[in-house]
């Protein structure tokens, strides 16, 4: 009987060990980050769209009659270039493609072509629904538009040409907001969140999770809006920078792998 009970208690653990392994393979991996550097930010942009490009940032801000695109000195956040949209267009995410500056206008099923030399208006274009998130993929670009799905346009004809159905173990992750492709994934901000979801672009399958808490204290939060909303990506040095609306600084970090919690 004790010999029996013993190899049952052993069984029992077995089985524990078993399913915690297997718990453990189908979680989605998590990190955190480490603030690396931090720069400033002016707090008056409604951050809608970051890029990095040979060696300065720009940013696309949000708001009726505050909407713009800007060229700016990451370093000291001084503005060398702006231009503002027209007060009915509420300016959504950036990308640049082949010299050029493409914007999205969240509700006004409208898009903006400019040269990324001078900023001059080049073309406009249309798309149905709202617009969200844009990053550049290839000769491709990626566009959110709150919903779990993330549109592929053309580069050239900016017409769409499928779709990335973003999902996390079967559960689509909806309300997807500003993207950014870093080293062959899609980092897409999800909206009032702080959270980052690292998304395959081939399958949509969610890879991991950035856990950004904590990054700005709710002491500099002076408006309900002012969240995580800003991805760039030095593809050159390998440097992630983070902001959100209105934030006064933009980070600098670097990821961490998240330590899973010892069980009992």
């Amino acid at each position: 009987m004790i010999a029996m009970k013993t190899v049952l208690a052993l069984m029992s653990l077995l089985c524990m060990v078993v399913s915690l392994a297997e718990v453990q393979r189908n979680t989605t991996p998590e990190y955190t980050y480490e603030v690396l550097r931090s720069y400033p930010h002016d707090t008056g942009a409604f951050t809608q769209g970051l890029v990095f490009h040979n060696g300065f940032l720009y940013e696309g801000t949000g708001q009726y009659g505050r909407s713009s695109l800007r060229k700016v000195r990451l370093e000291t956040g001084e503005i060398l270039k702006k231009v503002d949209l027209p007060p009915e267009y509420f300016g959504e995410g950036i990308a640049i493609v082949d010299n050029r500056v493409v914007q999205l206008t969240w509700q006004a099923q409208k898009g903006f072509v400019y040269d990324l030399k001078d900023f001059r208006l080049m073309r406009q274009f249309s798309y149905a629904g709202e617009g969200w998130g844009l990053a550049a993929h290839g000769r491709d670009l990626l566009m959110s538009d709150g919903s779990a799905a993330i549109r592929v346009l053309d580069g050239d004809t900016l017409r769409e040409k499928r779709r990335i159905k973003v999902h996390d173990r079967n559960v689509p992750v909806t309300m997807l907001n500003e993207l950014e492709m870093v080293d062959g994934q899609i980092f897409a901000n999800v909206w009032h969140t702080e959270r980052i979801a690292r998304i395959a672009p081939e399958s949509g399958k969610v890879l991991g999770w950035i856990d950004l808490r904590g990054l700005l204290g709710p002491m500099y939060r002076k408006d309900p809006e002012a969240v995580l909303n800003g991805i760039a990506y030095d593809p050159v040095r390998k440097r992630l920078f983070v902001t959100g609306k209105l934030w006064p600084r933009i980070f600098e970090i670097r990821l961490v792998p998240k330590k899973r919690e010892s069980q009992p």
